[in-house]
């Protein structure tokens, strides 16, 4: 329930209403931006809202229920303070939205309508699309340890304990070519079997992808040279002579964990853990029907 000020109430009630719309976004580096569909400027709690910014808004989808209420927020490149380069390099992922309903001949009259947070963002030539999701969406992320059979530690962590900074779990490479958009042969990788870098993780160190980093879906060789297949397309085109650094990967399986990191010791998964075949199974006439494990 929302507690909507007695000036503001009064200004509703006139029956002529000056409103407008303010977004105020926080990125993840504490820059604060407004927006605003007024035709002017409009400010309040330290931050101005630019007007005709070229961001406008749809209609709210909302439940009663606990799933994630979504708006789009649609607008062209048009603000000074949107770059293309900072949407590509994900500085607006996951910012903190405010949106505010304001009278605009007195910005103090005006009430918190909801909060979110920036989720996908689809960019096109001239313009961009940004789902903003409505803070229900943090029920959605998992909370403490899962019962299964691979391990959910990330490789390297502290609970992990593998170090990555070992020369035989890490790698330094240059581009030789690009074969599709996200596979390209790589030198300095031949010290390595086909498939250690499989689940690991990229990181760029020159290029026009410098200090990004992807991961790595397969690691093939081809005579003799590296061939790399990351998980999504970078965001900016892969070129010869990129460098970059890899790391080994893990497919969470106690198998690997022993024969590839010799950490078993640490693996945080229950490998011995009953699976979908053995609820599924059912008696028959073969004998062995004594309590014990199937």
């Amino acid at each position: 329930m929302k507690t909507i000020p007695p000036a503001l109430q009064n200004h509703l009630h006139s029956g002529t209403t000056t409103l407008a719309w303010c977004w105020r976004i926080t990125r993840a580096d504490s820059v604060a931006f407004g927006f605003t569909d007024h035709d002017r400027v409009l400010a309040f709690d330290g931050t101005e809202f630019e007007p005709e910014s070229g961001l406008t808004a749809s209609e709210i989808r909302s439940g009663a229920d606990l799933s994630v209420d979504a708006q789009d927020a649609a607008g062209a490149l048009r603000s000074d303070r949107i770059s293309e380069t900072d949407i590509l390099d994900g500085h607006w992922d996951n910012a903190e939205v405010e949106l505010w309903r304001v009278n605009w001949q007195s910005p103090g009259q005006r009430v918190l309508m909801r909060r979110g947070a920036i989720g996908q963002i689809r960019r096109g030539r001239h313009a961009f699309v940004a789902e903003i999701r409505s803070m229900s969406h943090i029920l959605g992320q998992t909370v403490g340890r899962i019962f299964q059979a691979s391990c959910d530690a990330a490789l390297g962590d502290a609970r992990c304990g593998v170090d990555l900074a070992d020369p035989a779990f890490r790698g330094v490479g240059t581009v030789i070519d690009g074969m599709r958009d996200r596979a390209f042969t790589a030198s300095g990788l031949g010290g390595f079997i086909a498939g250690w870098f499989r689940f690991g993780t990229l990181t760029w160190t020159t290029g026009p992808n410098s200090d990004r980093r992807a991961e790595v879906l397969a690691h093939d060789r081809n005579y003799g040279i590296a061939v790399l297949t990351l998980l999504e397309t970078t965001i900016r085109p892969i070129g010869a002579g990129d460098d970059f650094t890899i790391r080994a990967g893990c497919d969470k399986r106690i198998a690997i964990c022993g024969a590839k990191f010799g950490n078993v010791v640490n693996f945080r998964g229950f490998p011995h853990i009953p699976g979908q075949d053995t609820i599924l199974r059912y008696a028959s006439q073969d004998g062995g029907h004594d309590g014990g494990v199937l």
